[in-house]
């Protein structure tokens, strides 16, 4: 309407001096431009205006009635947001099948995009390419003002609640495996620690069988990464102890987007009977134990160590998990072979369980794949905000030596923000650059913030991707060893136990400082590698 919201009087002084004019169509009537004249009269030449006006010296009429329209359609864009295509052609008196071709092209040439931008919209909407980038801009902005950042002790809590270490979040049963080891995707850790610290502390009650059993499946399997300046935990490319190797455990469907972000890297060169080993894999194809045993003609002992060592540097791997739980435990503490006597007690699994030993997948430097595929690098970004809820460069410290550059990865974030799929702002207080959540990350954040200190103790090994002491809080670093830990209590380090000393990092009275001591030193304590753990884990000897 003309008079709506004060622009008739602006309207009126513009038609007194012939800038615009009202336009009577057969059927509507709209206010046009001088500039438009000619376009409108190219398609509604008989059309009435309302004072007379004349086109600017420097117009020129259009060629046809479409390029005509398309214009028209042009100059309505640029001065609206998102419209749908019926509110578009109503004030021509037109149907949307009659604009739909003038769309098209404005589309081709891509002036304008379609969609639906607004919320709840039950139909598609056209808007101008650079006036939607604005109103995105604008909505990025309002909704990064919308953040209150939490302080790094309360965003410890969340993450605590987030990865499930806490009493009330951990997982239980067989199925919740899938769960966490989809967020723990990627992390390098000792090969100790995941049946010892890692998987325990999340999922309660946990048994080996677990793990075997998704991995025989084919929905689990395990990998030495390789760390992009050839060295892991301070250790150099010389085959290593397999309990300190790192390992990570993944889906297996996505084995071959974390080998392309692993690539070998001066790969030491493996002894002679590690090669005979690697040699039967690759003329034989994935083998087992007993077929390694016969066909290198080594004996079972050297066996197991050549096999230890191309596992330490990644080398091969196995069917199961059981493969690489059997070369951490001592031989007089596995299952003895069938026909054996068995001695004092015993693990219930050996090497013999661990299925086929086959090589795994890595890329080389000179293989045409060597550029980091997009997918990957966009995969790994979104296993990260999985893994942690908020991401930001300080906390993937330990993490940002063989993953992605921090600069690749925040394109990857920076696109899934504009997209709307994760919110981008300031979260936690007190570290610089940029930060991204994901959506449910933002309100569980703010639950944190609200709800009050447990003044529960929280204790993890050291090779925890929760320990994060050091990185988030004041004080000192704890090396990411298994035997380590950390103890927190309301999202504060309280103390640290390495070199078999404790040492706490607060002043505690008596009974307190017991209580964290005892605290501190309880392990998850898994039953898998520790032969003296638990009973169901052990047979009594004949």
């Amino acid at each position: 309407e003309v008079d709506a919201g004060g622009w008739g009087e602006w309207l009126a002084d513009l038609a007194r001096q012939r800038r615009v004019a009202r336009l009577h169509l057969p059927a509507a009537a709209l206010w046009i431009a001088a500039e438009r004249l000619p376009q409108f009269k190219t398609l509604w030449p008989q059309a009435r205006l309302d004072p007379a006006i004349v086109a600017l010296a420097n117009t020129e009429a259009d060629a046809s009635p479409e390029v005509a329209l398309v214009e028209i359609l042009r100059g309505r864009l640029e001065g609206q947001g998102p419209i749908g295509e019926a509110a578009l052609a109503a004030p021509l008196g037109m149907e949307p099948k009659d604009i739909a071709a003038a769309l098209a092209s404005l589309q081709t040439e891509g002036f304008a995009l379609r969609g639906r931008f607004t919320p709840d919209g039950a139909a598609d909407e056209w808007c101008e390419r650079r006036l939607l980038a604005r109103i995105h801009h604008y909505t990025v902005k309002r909704l990064r003002a919308e953040i209150e950042p939490v302080a790094p002790r309360d965003f410890l809590r969340f993450l605590f609640a987030w990865q499930g270490v806490t009493a009330d979040a951990r997982r239980e049963g067989p199925e919740s495996l899938d769960a966490a080891v989809a967020q723990l995707e990627g992390f390098a850790a000792p090969a100790g620690a995941w049946e010892t610290e890692i998987l325990p502390a999340r999922l309660r009650g946990y048994e080996p069988a677990w793990l075997d059993d998704r991995c025989l499946a084919g929905r689990i399997a395990w990998a030495r990464p390789e760390h992009r300046n050839g060295r892991a935990n301070g250790a150099d490319r010389r085959a290593a102890p397999v309990r300190t190797t790192p390992i990570m455990l993944l889906p297996r469907r996505n084995a071959p987007l974390w080998a392309s972000l692993s690539r070998t890297q001066d790969a030491a060169q493996p002894s002679p009977r590690a090669q005979a080993i690697a040699e039967h894999i690759r003329q034989h194809g994935a083998s087992f134990f007993d077929e390694l045993v016969e066909g290198t003609g080594l004996l079972r002992a050297q066996v197991e160590e050549a096999l230890a060592e191309l596992v330490a540097l990644g080398l091969v791997n196995s069917d199961s998990f059981a493969g690489l739980r059997a070369l951490l435990v001592p031989s007089d503490q596995r299952k003895p072979a069938a026909g054996a006597r068995r001695r004092r007690r015993t693990v219930l699994f050996g090497i013999e369980d661990a299925g086929r030993w086959t090589f795994a997948g890595r890329i080389r430097p000179d293989d045409p794949r060597v550029q980091t595929s997009p997918e990957a690098i966009e995969h790994a970004a979104r296993t990260l905000l999985r893994r942690y809820g908020v991401v930001f460069w300080r906390l993937l410290e330990r993490e940002a030596d063989w993953l992605p550059p921090w600069r690749d990865l925040l394109r990857v974030f920076r696109r899934l923000e504009a997209r709307g799929e994760i919110r981008g702002g300031r979260f936690v207080s007190g570290f610089s650059g940029e930060q991204f959540a994901v959506p449910e990350a933002v309100g569980m954040l703010r639950e944190v913030r609200r709800g009050k200190d447990s003044g529960a103790w929280i204790s993890l090994s050291g090779a925890d991707p929760l320990n994060l002491a050091g990185i988030l809080t004041p004080g000192p670093k704890l090396a990411a060893l298994t035997g380590n830990r950390v103890l927190y209590r309301d999202g504060v380090p309280v103390a640290l136990f390495a070199g078999g000393e404790v040492k706490f990092l607060q002043t505690l009275d008596a009974n307190s400082e017991w209580e964290a001591h005892k605290a501190l030193l309880r392990s998850a304590g898994g039953p898998s590698i520790r032969a003296d753990a638990d009973q169901d884990a052990t047979v009594d000897a004949a």
